[in-house]
């Protein structure tokens, strides 16, 4: 009797799930006009509770497609009970199949379990070799347990794939979850070259400080693995005004000019690097990883062109990028809000509509 209790619920979440899929198109996408990315396709993957990637992924994937030519499909996490986008709901990211014919996949999830169906198209997507931008929280990007099945993906994976060592993470992107470097929403991030990188074809029409986050730092461990090749490093910045729970930046501003002291400047944290990834049977592929991107990080032009050139990068373009940087003006209004956790009351009462994201 419990067997087909179980089956049944099983069936009837299928059922669900299948529903917003064929009562709208729960992906939007962006035909690319002229330009370098002409004939490539970019499949982005929203899907977190705190950073608005829902907001963020479709002003990105605007101006990659109208501002660079690329093709973009925007994914966002659907509520199969309404058919909205409800981040807070982690078991759904219809559409992930276009990955098949994806150029790079970016993703900005957080702590996803998504059923067998979905995280097949991933799993099928990385053993190809496809190329990953990480933003943020795809350091995390996943929290299945071992009765969803692809616990290896999960954050700080310990288990007998050994190969699979901290999840997606650490194994994909370079780094899993570590810590809030920075104090959260007190403490902004301000992106240095690395000494390293200076002169590098990704950094094209970036200068120090032109990179700027209200969102913190993240710590990584230091080296990061194998041939990971940090770009920016984040100096951790005192906020010079005060606190303020209604700004958009919580009163923090590109133009606060004094460091944190201390351990959390010395060494400076890694915010942007590239490197390579091989997961097991699979080929070898490319990855630019940023912790920087939250919905109002992209108000700040030098982190937008730090995306967009890491894109550029991605797919093998970077000869392309101008040596003023790649031009990544905003398409359309654009108003994001504040980074923060939201209740599911709060997407039940905003009905946020996949709609609401396309260009007119």
């Amino acid at each position: 009797m419990q067997r087909c209790i179980k089956f049944g619920l099983a069936i009837l979440t299928l059922l669900l799930i299948g529903q917003s899929s064929f009562a709208a198109d729960p992906r939007v996408t962006y035909e690319g006009k002229e330009g370098p990315g002409k004939g490539k396709h970019i499949v982005l993957v929203a899907g977190d509770e705190e950073y608005r990637s829902e907001e963020a992924l479709p002003q990105l994937g605007k101006i990659l497609s109208q501002r660079h030519g690329f093709k973009c499909t925007v994914l966002f996490s659907i509520n199969p009970n309404s058919g909205n986008i409800d981040p807070n709901f982690v078991r759904n990211t219809p559409g992930l199949e276009a990955l098949a014919t994806a150029d790079l996949m970016i993703i900005a999830t957080r702590f996803r379990i998504l059923p067998d169906e979905q995280m097949q198209h991933i799993d099928n997507y990385l053993k190809s070799g496809g190329a990953v931008m990480g933003l943020r929280t795809a350091t995390h990007a996943f929290n299945p347990t071992d009765k969803d099945g692809w616990q290896h993906y999960a954050n700080g994976y310990n288990g007998d794939k050994k190969e699979w060592a901290d999840g997606f993470g650490r194994v994909v992107l370079g780094e899993k979850w570590i810590s809030h470097h920075g104090s959260h929403k007190h403490e902004s991030t301000l992106g240095l070259i690395d000494d390293g990188a200076k002169g590098l074809p990704v950094l094209r029409g970036i200068k120090d400080g032109d990179v700027w986050g209200a969102t913190d730092v993240y710590g990584v461990r230091l080296p990061l693995p194998g041939d990971s090749k940090p770009l920016i490093v984040g100096q951790v910045m005192k906020r010079a005004g005060d606190y303020d729970e209604t700004d958009i930046f919580y009163g923090m501003r590109h133009d606060d000019s004094e460091a944190v002291e201390g351990d959390k400047n010395a060494p400076m944290m890694p915010i942007a690097w590239t490197k390579t990834y091989q997961v097991p049977d699979g080929k070898k592929g490319q990855v630019f990883t940023t912790t920087l991107g939250s919905s109002s990080d992209l108000l700040i032009e030098g982190t937008r062109r730090l995306i967009v050139n890491g894109v550029y990068w991605a797919t093998g373009l970077a000869a392309a990028i101008p040596e003023e940087g790649t031009n990544v003006d905003l398409v359309g209004e654009y108003k994001p809000t504040q980074f923060g956790f939201q209740s599911s009351r709060n997407w039940h009462e905003r009905k946020m509509t996949v709609d609401e994201h396309r260009l007119d």
